[in-house]
């Protein structure tokens, strides 16, 4: 039936007001009341639709509005409020909640009964939605009266579970999200009304315990209640509080428990991070990784003692080395450098170490920092891998400081160099398998890029490659491939290049090995003696010095032959003899019964024993002239023919020296177990002196192209500014001296290809 006059104000609240008194009596649990039957619902819903449709001034819909608004004002002032007042603590709190649950279900039912306002009215003048002034009511009235006396009491909740004992995190949980939806959509009131005074109490707590354990704990116990406190923390976040709670509340624990604390901690002196270290304690140096790596700058200090720690021990490996060195009696020489050798295993064994520290304990996901849950640190991670790379740092500056000192009077250079050989060459003091060489020469190159001189190591490696090349003292030419191929990797192209072509250099020389024995073989005259020649690019090859030698007939007639045979191969090249080098195998028979198979090196000494096949005794003077050797030569030859262990020569005078006056012939008497005997020349003095002239020559060339480069490309440099561009283009090499590089500059002026600038002598112009 339609309907004909409006519904008036006073009427048409009646009907919802019945409704409204009905809702507050099941709120109250009042016995009589009981649910809201489907004609109730439609009969308030169809009375408020019907006051919202009437055509003005009969449409009510902005007084329906402010009484809806004032229902709950009345309830919450009248039974609520006054309800919670009475109670405190545990009791006010879930009176809270079930105050709350209940004023959440009133707002839904309300909401229905105005439905049309609120799709409508609300909508239309843009107001609040209709459960957002039941949540903003409950906040004015009932959150504003009580949230100091709630906040409190979830604290002292709060503080009981750090101190142990249990509590109803289900109630502190629901009294929280209270803080939470009465914001209505943002989180203001959480954080202003609870957070802050959350942090607050959290720092007072954190700080007054860390005070207790930092005097009666030593670190690797602090730092396990530390973790379990920030563990416990994020637990609670995931028990009750908001989780945008965590990271300040992290933050605050991390401060009091490990930021304030950190320099006491870390120089503890029986338990701090030195002692750690010593005592290689890996979990506890992992668990000191992740705690500080949360703070920020908090990796710093350790790892400047962890620097400081690998230095001091590779420091003490030098001066054990040193100290050894100096314990050696003449009796005992040693000629393998075994003192070297060991130190360089022990800077290996110790860089092993500690890389194993920082790849397992001081690395985010290191091995015993797997099982950490916590979430990762809001400090952004210094570096481009993250906190690791602060230790990569330290432990590439201590062992620059170990791997630049000098010990016994040799370089690291020199001696990486020296340990290299004894793994390639054949008789090494070290028997390894394929895999264990290269792994241990993987370790030997990580070691060279902490050497400052890399130039000083390739010059002398290179003169101990070439001693493994022409004398046939390889273990395994891979081996070689490999290690130049790693040092390619690690310094550049050119570093290797010389090195590369010894090699090629060899792999040619068998070539030609085989061509000149099919020449022999279609000549119709053999020659006298079994020979073959290496061929080398002297670019390549370090620097040997020639000499003069009167060749016996047999030898002249190989030399001849093969530069025939050379020929034809190129005619622009020229070959210049190195009779220094190589290996000649002579047979001696020296009682007409019993062979030796004589070992001698290059062919000094076998063009000077093959003297005594027309002679039985020969002068010094008469030998000289002879071979036309200069003179130390021809000493140093003679010395280990007749004053070294095997005496082939038997001589007058004095036995341990060679003098003009000497009289030399064969020692017919010559007698050894073994047949075939290794007869070496003397070591030459001054053979280091001469490598380090060479890099000294080098660097300095090197400088003066530096130099040239700079300018050629920017015509015009301030002195300091093509300093340090000249350090910065040569430091992959060696450091260049400040002092050296101004002499240079001076040279290069000298020789006109730079000239000062007139009015500031501190410009260097190029000249083209």
């Amino acid at each position: 039936m339609q309907r004909t006059a409006p519904i008036a104000l006073e009427d048409g609240w009646e009907v919802v007001g019945r409704g409204v008194d009905k809702l507050e009596k099941l709120l109250e649990g009042e016995p009589e009341a009981e649910g809201f039957k489907a004609d109730e619902y439609m009969n308030i819903y169809t009375t408020v639709y019907d006051m919202c449709t009437q055509k003005p001034p009969h449409d009510y819909s902005a007084a329906l509005y402010e009484k809806y608004r004032g229902v709950f004002e009345t309830y919450l002032k009248q039974r609520v409020v006054p309800t919670l007042q009475e109670k405190h603590g545990e009791s006010m709190l879930r009176e809270l909640c079930r105050r709350w649950s209940n004023h959440q279900t009133m707002v839904r039912l309300l909401s229905r009964f105005f439905n049309y306002l609120d799709r409508y009215y609300v909508t239309r003048h843009g107001y609040r939605s209709l459960k957002d002034v039941g949540a903003l009511c409950f906040r004015d009235l009932v959150y504003a009266a009580v949230a100091r006396d709630a906040r409190d009491a979830i604290l002292a909740m709060v503080k009981k579970e750090r101190e142990g004992e249990p509590i109803d995190r289900s109630l502190v949980k629901q009294a929280l999200q209270i803080f939470v939806d009465i914001g209505v959509g943002d989180l203001d009131a959480y954080q202003s009304d609870f957070e802050v005074y959350l942090v607050t109490d959290t720092s007072m707590f954190y700080k007054t315990k860390a005070s207790e354990w930092v005097v009666n704990d030593g670190l690797p116990e602090y730092l396990v209640k530390a973790e379990e406190c920030l563990h416990r923390e994020h637990e609670r976040v995931g028990h009750y509080l908001h989780p945008s709670s965590e990271p300040r509340l992290l933050e605050t624990v991390e401060a009091e428990l490990l930021s304030r604390n950190e320099t006491e901690l870390l120089e503890k002196e029986q338990s701090g991070c030195a002692a750690l270290l010593q005592d290689d304690k890996v979990q506890d140096l992992a668990r000191l990784f992740r705690l500080f790596q949360r703070v920020p700058n908090g990796l710093l200090a350790i790892t400047a003692i962890f620097r400081k720690h690998v230095e001091k021990e590779g420091v003490e490996l030098l001066k054990e080395a040193d100290q050894a060195a100096s314990e050696r009696t003449e009796g005992k020489k040693d000629v393998c450098g075994v003192v070297e050798q060991n130190l360089i295993k022990g800077i290996i064994a110790l860089h092993d170490k500690y890389a194993t520290y920082v790849k397992d304990c001081f690395s985010i996901n290191g091995r015993y920092n797997l099982s950490d849950t916590l979430p990762p640190p809001t400090a952004t991670p210094p570096g481009p891998h993250g906190p690791t790379s602060l230790f990569h740092k330290a432990l590439k500056e201590a062992f620059e400081t170990v791997c630049n000192k000098s010990v016994c009077g040799n370089t690291m250079a020199e001696m990486l160099a020296a340990y290299c050989d004894n793994i390639l060459k054949k008789g090494g003091s070290e028997k390894l398998n394929d895999e264990e060489v290269e792994a241990l020469l993987e370790k030997v190159v990580k070691l060279l890029a902490y050497v400052a001189d890399k130039d000083l190591f390739a010059e002398f490696y290179r003169k101990r490659l070439a001693r493994r090349l022409l004398f046939d003292k390889c273990m395994h030419e891979d081996h070689e491939r490999s290690l130049l191929s790693k040092l390619k990797q690690q310094c550049g192209g050119q570093f290797t290049s010389k090195m590369e072509g010894m090699v090629t250099d060899l792999q040619l020389a068998r070539e030609h090995d085989a061509g000149f024995a099919d020449y022999l073989a279609s000549k119709e005259k053999p020659l006298d003696i079994d020979m073959s020649a290496t061929v080398l690019t002297s670019g390549f090859w370090p620097s040997y010095k020639f000499v003069e030698l009167a060749l016996p007939a047999e030898m002249a007639q190989g030399v001849e032959t093969f530069k025939e045979f050379y020929a034809g191969f190129t005619k622009h090249r020229k070959l210049t003899w190195i009779y220094t080098l190589g290996v000649c195998h002579v047979n001696v028979c020296f009682d007409g019964k019993r062979t030796y198979e004589l070992v001698l090196t290059g062919a000094l000494q076998a063009a000077l024993l093959m003297l005594f096949n027309d002679e039985d005794k020969l002068s010094y003077e008469e030998v000289r002239e002879r071979l036309g050797l200069p003179e130390d030569e021809l000493k140093r030859s003679l010395h280990s023919l007749s004053c070294a262990k095997y005496k082939i020569l038997l001589k007058d005078g004095d036995r341990k020296k060679i003098s003009s006056e000497d009289t030399f012939s064969v020692n017919t008497s010559f007698s050894d177990k073994f047949r075939r005997i290794k007869v070496p020349l003397p070591a030459m003095d001054g053979e280091k002196r001469k490598v380090v002239e060479e890099v000294d020559k080098d660097r300095r060339y090197a400088i003066d192209a530096a130099i040239v480069r700079t300018m050629k490309s920017r015509k015009m440099v301030p002195h300091q500014q093509l300093v340090l561009e000249v350090v910065q283009q040569l430091n992959q090499m060696f450091r260049p001296d400040f002092k050296v590089i101004k002499k240079r500059i001076e040279d290069l002026i000298a020789r006109e290809y730079l000239e000062r600038d007139k009015e500031n002598p501190n410009v260097f112009h190029y000249l083209a």
